[in-house]
């Protein structure tokens, strides 16, 4: 591995990180939601970068493709979650879920 490929993997390592903090320090929906898309992105990183070093470039973007669109599935409807979330308490926080009915 040359300098480039090891910063991208330093990279991809730093940000699941980041988003495994955001998921555990907060209690509010949003910053929760944020550290999913950065763990995703970067999983999603790692697999590209997997099928460059394996030469499996296309098979790697095809899987990708399809993880970008189950996340976003995922994300709307957690964003309406949140929204009837909000508008119920007024605030995002999540310990407020253990209340919603319906």
């Amino acid at each position: 591995m040359d300098v480039y490929q090891s910063l991208i993997f330093v990279a991809a390592i730093l940000m699941i990180i980041t988003g495994c903090y955001c998921l555990i320090r907060s209690h509010h929906l949003l910053r929760i939601l944020i550290g999913i898309e950065i763990g995703m992105k970067a999983v999603s990183l790692l697999v590209i970068f997997a099928g460059y070093m394996n030469g499996q470039y296309a098979l790697a973007e095809a899987i990708v493709v399809t993880v970008i669109v189950i996340e976003v599935v995922m994300m709307v409807t957690a964003a309406g979650l949140a929204i009837n979330l909000f508008r119920t308490y007024g605030s995002m926080d999540i310990r407020n879920l253990k209340k919603l009915k319906g």
